[in-house]
């Protein structure tokens, strides 16, 4: 009994995978994920932009230094529930690669190197997944403009009420500093070149790094605000992107901090561009 159940779960990944394989082969699909990375480009460079304003002491509106506050101000530029959708359908297709990616990348890699490229295509996934929701939300017109703190401190708020709610919150804030981590890992062993058909060198090295760290430090400010959260046992700590930014602003030398953080940002929201035309995993 144990051996058919194990060869029917058998028999199923193998069609998983060998479905995963056609899927990567489309080359309509193949163009919708470099599509999705452009348009992860684009909501890099608008955060960049917002958090420039915010350090020059100009407001930003409704629009956030966020994801969400992005995709908000790409919805203000000619033809932006048009670009909004594009932006949806960019995302989904970045879902499926990650996914995809999951299932039979990475396999140039051996042990846990290729568990950690997988897990890391799997957080990736979750990210798309909620770009694509909130970019369809917006052309929508179903977008409530609320900031991405205000929902990281539901999701805060929504743990803490459960039994070690401190504790979960915690490992929340310790995954995403980990993935921050990650990001200026990354940039300083020049990793990214892992993701390429091509290798990176001179100025265009030294770009993608810069990019990787700033976005890994932004990251790893965001876990740090579940892990204060966690601390105070107060949900109204916790925040998203444009909270972590407000922090930096409040530290000395804030606005000088926060203005090199949103160049680094728009540089890696430029690198998403060279990613989209070399690659490797597309």
């Amino acid at each position: 009994m144990a051996e058919g159940i194990k060869g029917v779960a058998g028999d199923a990944a193998g069609a998983g995978r060998e479905t995963a394989r056609k899927v990567k082969r489309n080359p309509a699909y193949q163009v919708l994920v470099k599509v999705g990375l452009v348009t992860y480009g684009v909501v890099h460079l608008l955060i960049a932009w917002l958090g420039i304003r915010l350090a020059m002491g100009q407001g930003t509106g409704s629009k956030t230094a966020s994801n969400a506050g992005a995709l908000r101000a790409l919805s203000d530029t000619p033809l932006g529930v048009g670009l909004l959708w594009v932006a949806a359908i960019g995302f989904a297709t970045l879902v499926v690669w990650q996914v995809v990616s999951l299932f039979v990348g990475f396999t140039e890699f051996e042990g846990l190197k290729r568990w950690g490229k997988r897990a890391g295509a799997l957080f990736r996934a979750i990210l798309y997944a909620y770009l694509g929701i909130t970019a369809a939300n917006i052309a929508l017109g179903s977008d409530t403009s609320a900031g991405e703190g205000q929902a990281q401190e539901s999701v805060s708020g929504g743990l803490m009420a459960l039994p070690f709610g401190q504790v979960l919150v915690a490992l929340v804030g310790a995954v995403i500093i980990g993935f921050g981590v990650g990001r200026i890992v990354k940039a300083f062993t020049k990793s990214f070149n892992d993701d390429l058909e091509t290798t990176l060198t001179g100025a265009g090295e030294k770009f993608a790094q810069a990019g990787y760290a700033a976005k890994g430090v932004a990251l790893a400010g965001v876990g740090g605000l579940f892990i204060w959260a966690a601390l105070t046992h107060d949900s109204s700590r916790a925040g998203g992107l444009d909270q972590a930014i407000q922090t930096f602003l409040g530290l000395p030398f804030g606005p000088w901090l926060v203005s090199a953080l949103a160049l680094g940002i728009g540089q890696f929201g430029l690198y998403c561009f060279y990613w989209a035309m070399h690659a490797k995993h597309a």
